[in-house]
């Protein structure tokens, strides 16, 4: 069996198929085991586990998913990569391998039709032009995921993990912290791709809520006014949601709203927590009605 972290067996695939990368899909490699290692660790995967992974590329981590898992269901948009995968799987005989675009792919059929409605586990280095809608669909759509653990760039995990009062702390942090108690588990140099990103990677793991860390009595409403506190972080929260076109609140209405809070009309929205999202949702909800 070769081994497609060891570098050189990666070379060899990629000359035998004269593949090039495309970089309008963000395609870098994993060639370092101890990485992939550590990603299948933190993951967790057993033999009863559906593992969901988004871009296989060349099959470097869905070997290790496939040794690991019960079943992997691998969706791959590049068409140019799919004899490739059938070559280096074909070992194999718990892949599934769907040449599709993720984000038009209906996961919860697929769950339904793979692993017979039950909680799966996500897995991918994701492309990272495209990291955000993918992480927020699988929530949004409320697909059955138990966890995600994926590679995404260094950055972007330090925003998700981030806190109140934090300059990375914003309406990613907010929205994947709803849905998901996220953990850092590695970070990942860019010696570790083929070919090298111009970026420091992380993996980081979003372990899912069994039970919701707020109660809020309208969701969409709430990540409205988070998107619209921070859409213009140097303006105080007030501004900011009287500012949205996608919001109907008056200035006096969200001063009011905070003073009922017990906070300062001043307050900008990088300050605030969940709970207190949740809490002023709840009170302009009530001005609504």
């Amino acid at each position: 069996m070769a081994y497609l972290g060891i570098p050189k067996n990666t070379v060899e695939i990629l000359q035998k198929y004269n593949f090039s990368f495309q970089k309008k899909f963000g395609q870098n490699f994993l060639i370092d085991t101890h990485v992939l290692d550590k990603i299948i660790a933190s993951a967790e995967i057993t033999k009863d586990d559906m593992v969901l992974e988004i871009g296989p590329g060349i099959g470097t981590m869905t070997q290790y998913l496939c040794e690991s898992a019960k079943k992997v269901v691998a969706v791959e948009i590049d068409k140019s990569l799919i004899p490739i995968l059938e070559d280096t799987l074909s070992e194999y005989d718990n892949i599934n391998i769907i040449n599709e675009d993720i984000l038009k792919v209906d996961i919860n059929k697929l769950v339904e039709e793979e692993n017979e409605g039950k909680p799966i586990k996500v897995v991918a280095n994701l492309p990272y032009y495209i990291t955000t809608p993918i992480i927020m669909g699988l929530f949004e759509k409320n697909v059955k995921v138990e966890s995600i653990t994926v590679m995404v760039q260094k950055e972007v995990a330090e925003r998700i993990k981030s806190g109140p009062g934090t300059k990375d702390y914003g309406a990613l942090s907010l929205a994947v912290q709803y849905y998901a108690q996220p953990q850092i588990v590695a970070n990942v140099p860019p010696n570790c791709f083929m070919p090298r990103p111009n970026v420091s990677s992380a993996v980081i793991r979003m372990k899912l809520h069994k039970e919701p860390v707020v109660n809020v009595c309208d969701e969409e409403l709430m990540f409205k006014l988070i998107k619209a506190s921070f859409s213009q972080r140097r303006k105080t929260l007030t501004n900011g949601i009287n500012n949205s076109p996608e919001l109907k609140f008056t200035k006096e209405q969200v001063t009011k709203a905070l003073i009922q809070m017990g906070k300062n009309e001043n307050v900008r929205g990088e300050t605030f927590t969940l709970d207190e999202f949740a809490k002023l949702t709840d009170i302009l909800k009530c001005t609504q009605t």
